[in-house]
């Protein structure tokens, strides 16, 4: 939201608030009788005296500045209660005897729901709207290094912020022709100019390193003057905000690297979160795999049960179970459908694949067949949370930027599963499980794991 839309909003519920406050102070007699009985109109010196209050500290608070929720409505309280503070100084210091500090209270308590309710409101109107491309700005990205692909990886990971990726340039041969997913690869550097003028572009995002300090400048002034935002991305230290600390050093500002990995009491809290939720999924679901077993076995001879070696953390081996959805021999055949492939990258993936069995497209199409890998994530091969395992012969196919997915556990479920899962390139798909591995948290867990279900539910992207 733009920031005169959410002042002229907040006014409007600083002052609905207080009528609020009056019908349950003086009509509902809320929490204690009313002592000395007022009229409205009694109130509207106090009403001017609330908005300015709230005008000056929202101002010295920064409210307004683009955070998110959580930080905008600690500003909002901070504010809030100081304005309750010089509305009841006032009122002390006049001394008169008809205002209701309670009511003024309870005004202010008021004004910060009604905030925070409608902040929130509008935050998720806004992301739905992001989410279908309205509302997006276009970006253009310079430099596909590991800062570049941080970029991308957030742009992919996070829809909800706006950002449309027209593409990337970046001076090596290489890299400036090859397309990273649904990034398109624009070329040199030099490519720029002829961009900008041909093509709707928002914002720059340069993320060239700081080797480069005269391309850089160049750049941020020829953006200047076609009217386009450009924004410089900290490449010297290709890390991110979480990743730093900033200490003042005698008034110099002094920057550095602190430990990213999680700390042993949030991998203990993820263990033992994926011991409980496997150890009821899998009593939850047996009934439902044993039924499908069952069907497997009737439909196709052999074993109901699927294994085989996936890579996991850090590219430890392991065997991963999960029910058969294919007719015996099916990997033989393979090599024999290469050709057909749907996928981009090592993956091998076809929508109709003969090789399927009517049991095994179902389980498949609505992920029943990965039940199993709960009894995986109990003996430590897997998390929960976390990217998909592939097989070896896949992984030696790896660019070295797609191997930092491996320095976690692998999951059944995680950012792609939730994103599109097979609609993604194979490329995107890296991007996400990178994004994750950068930004973990348990809160992020949380989130994936709650969100599933509907995406599984939906069998958008699954085949």
């Amino acid at each position: 939201m733009r920031r005169l839309p959410v002042f002229l909003l907040d006014g409007l519920l600083v002052n609905l608030s207080f009528v609020l406050s009056y019908l349950l102070r003086y009509q509902v007699e809320l929490i204690a009788p009313v002592g000395y009985p007022a009229g409205f109109d009694d109130y509207i010196p106090v009403i001017i005296l609330f908005n300015l209050a709230y005008l000056i500290m929202f101002r010295v608070d920064g409210v307004y500045r683009r955070r998110s929720w959580f930080e905008q409505m600690a500003s909002v309280s901070n504010a809030t209660a100081k304005v309750v503070v010089v509305v009841w100084a006032v009122i002390f210091a006049t001394r008169p005897l008809v205002y209701s500090r309670l009511m003024i209270g309870q005004a202010a308590i008021l004004a910060v729901v009604l905030m925070g309710l409608t902040r929130w409101i509008v935050g998720l109107v806004e992301a739905r709207l992001r989410r279908r491309g309205i509302g997006s700005s276009s970006v253009l990205i310079v430099g596909a290094g590991e800062m570049g692909r941080s970029v991308m990886r957030t742009i992919v990971a996070r829809p909800e912020l706006g950002y449309r990726c027209i593409g990337f340039v970046d001076d090596d041969p290489v890299t400036g022709t090859t397309d990273i997913g649904r990034f398109a690869a624009l070329g040199p550097v030099s490519n720029i100019a002829t961009i900008l003028r041909e093509q709707q572009v928002d914002e720059v995002v340069i993320t060239l390193p700081w080797s480069s300090q005269p391309t850089i400048l160049d750049l941020v002034r020829l953006c200047h003057a076609r009217r386009v935002r450009a924004r410089v991305a900290p490449s010297l230290l290709q890390i991110n905000l979480s990743q730093i600390d900033v200490n003042d050093f005698g008034g110099i500002p002094l920057i550095s690297a602190k430990d990213a990995s999680p700390s042993t009491w949030q991998l203990l809290v993820k263990r033992v979160f994926d011991i409980v939720f496997a150890s009821v999924a899998l009593l939850i679901s047996a009934p439902v795999v044993l039924l499908f077993m069952l069907l497997i076995r009737l439909e196709s001879p052999g074993s109901p049960v699927y294994s085989h070696v996936r890579v996991g953390k850090n590219g430890r081996p392991f065997r991963l179970y999960k029910l058969r959805s294919m007719r015996i021999g099916a990997d033989e055949e393979k090599e024999k459908l290469l050709k057909t492939n749907e996928v981009d990258g090592p993956l091998f993936k076809m929508k109709a694949d003969p090789r399927r069995t009517r049991v095994g497209t179902f389980i498949r199409r609505y992920s029943i067949d990965e039940s199993l890998q709960f009894w995986n994530v109990l003996k430590g091969d897997m998390s929960i949370v976390g990217p998909r395992p592939h097989l070896p012969s896949e992984i030696e196919n790896y660019k070295d930027w797609q191997r930092e997915r491996q320095q976690v556990m692998p999951g059944i479920t995680g950012l792609s599963q939730i994103s599109g899962r097979s609609e993604l390139s194979f490329d995107e798909t890296c991007l996400l499980d990178v994004y994750y591995v950068e930004n973990w948290s348990l809160g992020l867990d949380v989130k994936i794991a709650l969100l599933t279900p509907a995406y599984l539910l939906s069998a958008r992207g699954a085949y």
